[in-house]
């Protein structure tokens, strides 16, 4: 059995001050999702000027989330971007929320993530018709409403994220074995959280 893998968690709280941009989150999405890029490529993509762009990578890299990627460029001049690790990074809010100043970090950052998330599910819901039958109808979004403790719901996510990695490595081997027939990037959204009607 291969031994777990899991997000780097964040405890320092400079480090998720590098998230409350909302520039830095949408080009570490592009990024993980590309595999690498260049400050252009990415500027392209994010609509932005490339020095701007540039700028940010940097401080992404600073803060260790992003790292040069070796092998790529032809001349030198060309600087290529890869995210710093493919497990991604995540945090506790508990880690931050005892002072104003990181309950203030952790609501922005997980606002940002959620307005990315959200701004991407509403540009495939504009897009539906572009993808045709096969993919709409593989396409899902749920809803469950479930009574839980607070350890079976940790416990659920774990269950959820072995799943998802699963996949994920397995889309990732079929791309190493060139086999990209039909393939996309496909995003799942999983949200598990506390409410009282």
């Amino acid at each position: 059995m291969r031994p777990k893998r899991e997000p780097e968690q964040i405890t320092d709280l400079s480090r998720l001050k590098a998230f409350t941009n909302p520039l830095r989150m949408q080009l570490y999405r592009l990024l993980y999702a590309a595999g690498t890029a260049t400050a252009s490529q990415l500027a392209e993509q994010a609509g932005q000027a490339p020095s701007l762009v540039s700028y940010h990578l940097r401080k992404l890299a600073e803060h260790g989330f992003v790292a040069e990627a070796s092998g790529r460029g032809a001349d030198g001049r060309e600087r290529w971007w890869q995210v710093a690790s493919e497990e991604g990074w995540g945090f506790r809010d508990s880690d931050f929320t005892d002072t104003p100043e990181g309950a203030a970090a952790v609501g922005a950052v997980t606002r940002g993530i959620f307005d990315g998330r959200a701004a991407q599910y509403r540009t495939y819901l504009d897009q539906t018709a572009a993808w045709g039958k096969e993919w709409t109808d593989a396409a899902f979004s749920s809803e469950w409403l479930l009574d839980l403790t607070p350890a079976e719901l940790a416990e659920m996510n774990d269950e959820l994220e072995a799943v998802t990695r699963r996949w994920r490595d397995r889309g990732k081997a079929s791309r190493t074995a060139d086999d990209t027939e039909g393939r996309e990037h496909v995003s799942v959204h999983l949200y598990g959280f506390p409410f009282r009607p």
